[in-house]
């Protein structure tokens, strides 16, 4: 497995890390194909019982996908086929049989807050950013079923305001909206996560399984096709024009198109 994906077990537990600081954590495909690979382990191993995934640093848990992989994007169909790589990526770790925490310590945005949503549980020190400001940054779109995640956990109001104001929320707004599970000062996010770790690895499988599987039913049902969407964005020129601003870091000039 790549050093920018580092897999570890500790008695009941599970622990990946995301490992790119300089890169705040951003995903390669490498990355993503690593993850999943640690959810199949999860599930194929009884002994283990919490899977817990957190970033490399204090500065990001996950500061989305490494944008460089869109520079390659020549028409809507790339995004497409871009977000059902994600959705694969998502539905395995949202469908793991055991439990899973995030540790989230500063940026957890974009594909980094997509990755959090579909875990069970958050913890969040308080410099956690919250947020998928791409109305500003780069001018795409996400996948219907991500859109639902946001919905789902924020509500329609502060998932619009989150998107359309393109802000970021901070860890203690993230707490007040029921996004993080447990708040905690930066020096406390190992001993938060582990307590919670070792608490829920204690309780009964199935009965936690059944839960987790319920409500990911729930969020599902009756989720719209939103292909059309996302082949419009990716497709534009906006798209395009904000991938090369990112990367170069020069400003935006939106045109609609």
């Amino acid at each position: 497995m790549s050093d920018e994906l580092i897999t570890t077990r500790d008695g009941a537990v599970l622990q990946v890390v995301f490992n790119r600081p300089a890169q705040r954590n951003a995903m390669t495909w490498q990355m993503y194909d690593g993850l999943v690979a640690a959810c199949r382990t999860a599930d194929a191993d009884p002994d283990i019982r919490v899977l817990v995934l957190r970033g490399a640093g204090d500065e990001a848990f996950v500061a989305g996908t490494d944008i460089t992989q869109f520079t390659e994007f020549t028409s809507g169909e790339d995004g497409v086929a871009y977000e059902r790589r994600m959705e694969e990526v998502l539905t395995e770790l949202e469908s793991v049989k055991v439990p899973t925490i995030a540790a989230i310590s500063g940026y957890c945005v974009g594909a980094g807050l997509a990755l959090a949503a579909v875990c069970d549980l958050r913890v969040s020190t308080t410099t956690g950013r919250f947020g998928v400001p791409v109305a500003r940054t780069l001018g795409n779109c996400l996948a219907m079923n991500t859109y639902s995640l946001l919905v789902f956990h924020l509500g329609p109001a502060r998932a619009k305001d989150m998107l359309l104001r393109a802000r970021l929320f901070d860890a203690s707004e993230a707490h007040a909206a029921g996004f993080v599970t447990e708040l905690c000062p930066p020096d406390q996010l190992d001993a938060t996560v582990a307590e919670m770790a070792a608490r829920v690895a204690q309780h009964a499988p199935l009965t936690m399984w059944a839960a987790k599987e319920a409500v990911r039913r729930l969020r599902l049902a009756g989720l719209p096709d939103g292909d059309d969407l996302v082949r419009t964005v990716f497709g534009s020129e906006d798209f395009r024009h904000g991938v090369r601003a990112f990367l170069d870091k020069t400003p935006r000039r939106w045109q609609g198109r």
